[in-house]
């Protein structure tokens, strides 16, 4: 159930999330800027999620900034570990991960639009479309089977919801929401040495997750056109 919810939060609000910033930093007027947004957006990619994560969690944890934050604007009454609640677990793992994640994953659709043909906005703007207009009308568009072809895709990793993003954020307090399947066979298997449960686990999700992606691969092929070899 964690693993398929946390996967789900990732499609429904983190995959949109790398479309979004990619049309926002393609309208930038500034090319300096530009770069600046493009350079600030990637860094938090190349760190590890060791270092990633044990940032958030000070920045989370009863005495960190956020929860300071949410005290001054009377949000929230106290010190409380955000990271240790349950409840908002999953939540603030997807943003998190959003934030991780979300520049590089607009390497891909900024590459679509610069592909997008310029004649085509040109003819917005004589027809009177305004920016947004011509996101919606014209960018959206151009960029909409590579869009569909790695959500298709993303749909064949529904049960790898991030074993190291997972270990380094959860808690035994979080056990109920954050336990997924890879971090229960972690700890069944490495922890306490219980090899045979956590290899019958590892093969049942191996093959759920070759047929996740064989039908993902398929769809990707008869529907869009899309081929590995």
């Amino acid at each position: 159930k964690n693993t398929i919810m946390i996967n789900m939060l990732g499609l429904v609000i983190g995959f949109p999330a790398p479309v979004i910033l990619a049309i926002l930093i393609t309208e930038l007027r500034g090319r300096r800027f530009r770069k600046l947004a493009q350079t600030v957006s990637y860094l938090p990619h190349f760190l590890s999620w060791v270092i990633f994560g044990g940032i958030m969690l000070e920045l989370l944890a009863s005495g960190g900034i956020v929860n300071k934050g949410l005290n001054l604007f009377r949000l929230a009454e106290g010190n409380m570990n955000l990271m240790a609640d349950p409840n908002k677990f999953y939540m603030i793992f997807t943003v998190i991960s959003i934030i991780k994640s979300i520049g590089y994953g607009s390497i891909l659709y900024i590459s679509a639009i610069t592909s997008v043909d310029q004649d085509m906005y040109e003819a917005a703007y004589i027809d009177g479309a305004n920016r947004f207009q011509k996101m919606w009308h014209v960018t959206l568009p151009g960029i909409r089977m590579i869009v569909v072809l790695m959500c298709v895709l993303a749909l064949g990793n529904v049960l790898n919801a991030g074993f190291d993003q997972v270990l380094n954020l959860y808690s035994p307090q979080v056990y109920e929401t954050g336990d997924i399947i890879d971090t229960f066979i972690y700890r069944i298997g490495v922890i306490d040495a219980q090899f045979g449960p956590a290899t019958a686990m590892g093969v049942f999700k191996s093959a759920v997750s070759c047929l996740f992606i064989s039908v993902s691969y398929y769809v990707a092929y008869k529907f869009f056109d899309y081929r590995i070899f």
